[in-house]
């Protein structure tokens, strides 16, 4: 991002090539792109239905007539030189992606996003010599971000690191637990988000324990630990950030739990870095709360990549088989979960460089809600 807050743009154009590159790997001539996060990844449209076809030579995006406009529109601002057909049915889409397929080419499907309806159509027409599944053609290259993508990750980032900042001490006032999730989210609009990331969890006392409690009417009081879990979306790219706050006098215990999770997030994040397994920075996390005696309160994985989608490749846990590269952004977020006082987790997503890797969430760890301000 620039001094003056000007964001990078997008290389969306330098994308379709380098899946081409992937193709053979696969070995498939060509490729349908039926995922629309994909399709956004690879032209720029966002619109809700559209297919693209990724052939040696070209791009073909059909659509319907809700999108004549907007994706020509949208293909041209990226700079992707692509066809795009409008059909009025699903048929007529078919037969304009199956006229461009090069005759007896070997095509690739999605196979996380075809239906059996949609495979059955596809045999129907002769969209080419065989149809081939594929799985993560497109993930692969959208795990790794260009400086374009860096930037609006920093940016969600920033807004929901200021959003917290604004929205922390009125932890102190005994508000709702909706309350504060819906000031939050507004705050974050405010501030430039687009949307929210996800929904927000804000989880008091016992409702901590339950590491995805949706906000309800539970009055916040002295005493609580209270997990956030939030963050921004600008331009389609999501900020994904948990902090605990403790409400006056914690117990020992509970003081324990967030001084624990505090260490194992720490030490899972020093060993992120390239060419680290992500299942290292998994077990790094997972030592230190084991050692407290609490492995079996830590009840998920220790993070995911972020990207367009708020939970996509590559993945940090215990079985994971990913390696991270610089370019990688993922989040490091162990936690302790007990029943009689409550959750803590701590969260940050973090950018894997080319030395190791810097977080892109900034809000402070102090559990006092007061401390930000």
């Amino acid at each position: 991002m620039s001094p003056d807050g000007v964001l990078a743009p997008m290389a969306v154009a330098d994308r379709a090539p380098r899946l081409r590159e992937a193709l053979a790997a696969a070995e498939v001539d060509a490729l349908l792109v039926t995922d629309l996060t994909n399709v956004r990844y690879l032209t720029g449209f966002t619109g809700s239905a559209g297919r693209l076809l990724v052939t040696a030579e070209a791009l073909v995006l059909t659509t319907d007539g809700r999108y004549a406009d907007q994706a020509p529109a949208q293909a041209a601002a990226a700079g992707v030189d692509v066809e795009v057909a409008v059909g009025a049915t699903l048929a007529d889409q078919d037969r304009t992606l199956a006229a461009a397929v090069p005759s007896g080419a070997r095509l690739g499907l999605e196979a996380a996003s075809v239906t059996w309806a949609d495979l059955r159509r596809y045999e129907r027409e002769p969209f080419g010599s065989e149809l081939v599944p594929t799985e993560g053609l497109v993930e692969a290259a959208r795990a790794v971000k260009d400086v374009g993508e860096i930037d609006r990750l920093a940016r969600a980032a920033a807004i929901a690191d200021a959003a917290l900042t604004e929205v922390a001490p009125r932890l102190l006032d005994r508000p709702t637990e909706t309350e504060v999730g819906l000031e939050l989210d507004f705050t974050m609009r405010r501030l430039g988000a687009d949307d929210v990331s996800f929904e927000t969890i804000v989880a008091s006392g016992p409702n901590g324990a339950l590491p995805h409690h949706r906000p309800d009417d539970r009055t916040i009081v002295p005493g609580d630990l209270v997990v956030i879990d939030f963050g921004a979306l600008v331009e389609g790219y999501h900020s994904d950030m948990t902090r605990t706050f403790t409400i006056g006098d914690v117990d020992a215990t509970q003081r324990r739990m967030y001084d624990v999770v505090l260490e194992a997030q720490a030490a899972g994040v020093a060993v992120a870095g390239p060419g680290v397994a992500t299942r290292d920075v998994d077990a790094a996390c997972r030592e230190v709360i084991a050692a407290a005696g609490w492995e079996d309160a830590f009840t998920h994985g220790t993070g995911h990549g972020v990207g367009l989608v708020i939970h996509e490749d590559p993945r940090v846990g215990r079985s994971s088989t990913a390696t991270l590269a610089p370019g990688h952004v993922v989040t490091v977020e162990p936690g302790v979960y007990l029943v009689d006082h409550g959750g803590v987790r701590i969260e940050d997503t973090i950018l894997v460089t080319d030395e190791g890797c810097r977080p892109l969430t900034l809000f402070p760890k102090d559990p006092t809600p007061a401390a930000p301000g």
